[in-house]
């Protein structure tokens, strides 16, 4: 099966001369259809800048990027802008949700978007938060509330689930239910996860784990057993 992402030599340099900082430098990727792939790395690593060109938040200085056979690399602003809406979710450390909107209307946001949304409550059903739906943020945990933001990511039906230190902010038990979220999405949905983390025990949950040290992919491994959220320990 053809990689649903594919990357040659990407590259990203961010000022010039001897203020230059080399945020990634030559990274060769592909990632298979459906795969759960975790980065692991020291901050400053690379491994944010390579999620956001990967999401096409960010463009490489050079390289190539395939979405498919769709090139991303030297895409118009519009393109990308295409890319993101109908094909990827982004989930981050911090929720960005939106105050004044309950959890069912913060969802809804990006339902108006998309060209074959899930239904609102369908989605927030596939976080486990039913109950809590006509609820505002404001009146959720820190778990809850994230979960909102995966729920959102997801109900618009993207190929990719990109998430940046998605427990950074959170307890033990309640980033395990996170976790636990996101690879049901993952196995029961077929969606392709890509997942940041500074915590190295969350790679055992993942079918490949990418170490990116200094702007570059150091090791790959995969784990012989994808390990339960429940089974991690940290």
């Amino acid at each position: 099966m053809a990689p649903v992402l594919r990357a040659h030599a990407l590259s990203k340099v961010y000022g010039h001369g001897d203020s230059a900082v080399h945020a990634l430098r030559s990274v060769d990727l592909a990632v298979a259809r459906g795969e759960f792939v975790v980065l692991l790395g020291a901050s400053g690593s690379g491994k944010s800048t390579l999620l956001n060109i990967l999401g096409g938040l960010d463009v490489p200085t050079s390289g190539e990027l395939f979405f498919e056979d769709q090139p991303l690399h030297g895409a118009s602003d519009e393109t990308l802008t295409g890319y993101r809406r109908a094909h990827v979710g982004f989930v981050f450390q911090f929720y960005n949700l939106i105050p004044s909107l309950t959890v069912a209307e913060n969802v809804a946001l990006v339902t108006d978007i998309a060209s074959r949304p899930m239904p609102v409550d369908e989605a927030v059903a596939l976080v486990g938060l039913t109950p809590r739906s006509r609820h505002f943020p404001s009146q959720l945990s820190g778990g809850e509330q994230q979960r909102v933001a995966i729920a959102r990511a997801i109900a618009k039906r993207p190929q990719l689930l990109l998430c940046d230190e998605p427990t950074g902010a959170l307890d033990y038990a309640t980033g395990k239910l996170v976790l636990e979220v996101i690879a049901r999405i993952n196995q029961e949905l077929g969606t392709t996860a890509l997942v940041i983390t500074h915590n190295a025990a969350i790679a055992g949950m993942a079918d490949r784990v990418l170490r990116v040290c200094d702007g570059r992919i150091a090791s790959e491994e995969r784990p012989a057993r994808r390990l339960t959220p429940a089974e991690l320990a940290w």
